[in-house]
């Protein structure tokens, strides 16, 4: 072991680096964030609509424009495969994309527990061979059996995914609920401990909003 990097003072950025967008005042490359909301506010929906916008380099909800194009790895644990089938068709169809060519890769098991260790380590050599630009998981709630109250339990899953953001440079989307009685702010309205809220340096909320409207969500 060769010990931690250091810097010398002299070698510290003197200013705040710029930020560069994976989907352009949406999502930042190689962000952390939450996509939350109440139930059947359209979560799913904006989550598959930025995949789809990343893997075919194609405006997300028509108007936020991606900066390129990458490869998405996606695991939808509340819908089946014909679900999310029809759901990606749908959105390729409406983005002007070719839905053969989505490179988007489905993570194609019934569970996926981010408190196991097994499922942690099959993540990982995923996420290796398929070196997403973004990674989706949706939703949190179906990831894992631990109490989302306790600091203690939620820290470590939040704290894998942080590694893998950085280990392999991709941005992190995970698609979580919020609670019925809300909040002043919306981050603060995610279900469970506050450590949520504090570990993405963002959270995009659809609070007030549903699929079934016809508008867009705003953020």
């Amino acid at each position: 072991m060769n010990g931690f990097p250091t810097r010398t003072p002299t070698e510290l950025e003197d200013r705040p680096r710029a930020r560069r967008w994976l989907v352009e005042a949406l999502w930042s490359e190689q962000g952390v964030g939450i996509v939350g909301g109440e139930p059947k506010c359209g979560k799913s929906f904006l989550a598959l609509d930025i995949a789809v916008a990343v893997a075919a380099g194609v405006p997300c909800l028509r108007h936020f424009r991606p900066a390129g194009s990458g490869a998405v790895l996606l695991f939808a644990a509340e819908d089946a495969g014909h679900i999310v089938r029809t759901r990606l068709e749908g959105i390729a169809q409406a983005a002007g994309a070719r839905f053969e060519t989505l490179d988007i890769a489905v993570i194609d098991v019934p569970t996926l527990r981010l408190d196991h260790r097994n499922d942690r380590q099959r993540l990982i050599e995923t996420v290796e061979r398929v070196r997403p630009s973004l990674l989706v998981l949706d939703p949190l709630v179906r990831l894992h059996g631990i109490d989302e109250n306790a600091v203690a339990e939620v820290a470590p899953i939040l704290g894998f995914l942080r590694d893998i953001q950085r280990r392999f440079e991709t941005a992190v989307l995970l698609v979580h609920h919020a609670r019925k009685s809300g909040a002043t702010r919306p981050g603060q309205a995610l279900r469970g401990s506050s450590e949520l809220h504090d570990y993405a340096p963002y959270c995009t909320s659809l609070s007030g909003w549903r699929a079934s409207s016809g508008k867009h969500p705003s953020f």
